[in-house]
């Protein structure tokens, strides 16, 4: 929108292709990587410039963007892992689900500069800790890797996942075993993982949030075999330390403050600057996030457009 209106844009990517998560967090069996080289393709068509493998505030201050630019968007996403907080997290053995997904990605597309890192999980026994649809990816990943076998573990019922249903089933038919009311107490095993352990739980009265919270049930310990633990437990925003010095406020929960109606969308403290999708919102669809950005090139056109 913001190229439409004759504004010229310089895009910038600590990643070395365009898509950010679309190219290298979702699974190439979800979104086939074509579909976003295209995209740049047209992109760059309408004078639209990415400079990549470039990480604002390390390679390139803010600083500079501001000086040099009329109005600059963030759109960094979360990436704070959420992590359990109980005892093996830390063993090896214990993977990340953002590292484990972009790890692959990489040797997908053949990208030998990281294809060296990849996560192998082929021929282990893998468990998934977390249903929301970044476990789902894991699942299938580890399938298509050849694990000897994939289980899901998720504290509540099936349907009170929050991942979509077909994920769900799309796992279910490629092989993965869910176990469903069974929260993690403990990722076991001396200087390797050897296990998961799990506890039945019960569902009570909503949460704050109105979902049916999750109650341990005593004597209900169980020991999941493991080679290996995915932990995906979600993301939680991670404003960087140089927003305060350029007056870019955050919320209590780590989001950035953002105004959502009136003439500028998605701007936020500093009128120069505007933000959205998961660093404004937590983290959401894709969908979500592409509204979001049109709203905010809405809101930078018309702040652009009353700048004397």
């Amino acid at each position: 929108m913001v190229a439409r209106n004759g504004i010229r844009s310089d895009v910038y990517d600590s990643y070395s292709e365009i898509g950010g998560l679309l190219t290298f967090g979702i699974p190439p069996f979800k979104l086939e990587k074509e579909v976003v080289i295209r995209r740049r393709h047209i992109l760059e068509g309408m004078g639209i410039q990415f400079v990549l493998n470039t990480r604002i505030g390390d390679d390139k201050p803010f600083e500079a963007l501001i000086e040099e630019y009329d109005a600059v968007f963030l759109g960094m996403g979360t990436y704070t892992y959420v992590r359990g907080g109980f005892p093996g997290e830390d063993l090896e053995g214990v993977f990340d689900a953002l590292p484990y997904l972009v790890s692959n990605v990489y040797r997908e597309l053949e990208i030998s500069k990281r294809a060296a890192a990849r996560i192998d999980l082929e021929g282990k026994n893998v468990v998934v800790l977390g249903g929301g649809d970044t476990g789902m990816d894991c699942n299938r990943t580890a399938i298509r890797q050849g694990a000897a076998s994939v289980s899901c573990a998720y504290r509540r019922d099936e349907e009170n996942m929050p991942g979509s249903r077909r994920e769900v089933m799309n796992s279910k038919e490629e092989g993965v075993n869910f176990l469903f009311n069974q929260q993690p107490l403990e990722i076991v095993g001396g200087d390797h993982v050897t296990g998961v352990k799990l506890i039945k739980t019960q569902l009570r009265e909503p949460d704050a949030g109105g979902r049916r919270r999750p109650e341990p049930v005593p004597g209900t310990e169980q020991i999941v075999p493991a080679d290996a633990v995915i932990i995906a437990f979600g993301f939680r925003p991670n404003p960087p330390d140089w927003f305060s010095d350029f007056n870019v406020e955050t919320l209590p929960n780590g989001r950035v403050r953002v105004s959502r109606a009136g003439e500028h969308p998605c701007q936020t403290t500093n009128p120069k600057v505007f933000a959205g999708g998961d660093m404004a919102r937590g983290s959401d669809l894709v969908v979500t996030a592409v509204f979001e950005g049109r709203e905010a090139a809405r809101g930078i056109v018309r702040y652009l457009s009353a700048d004397p």
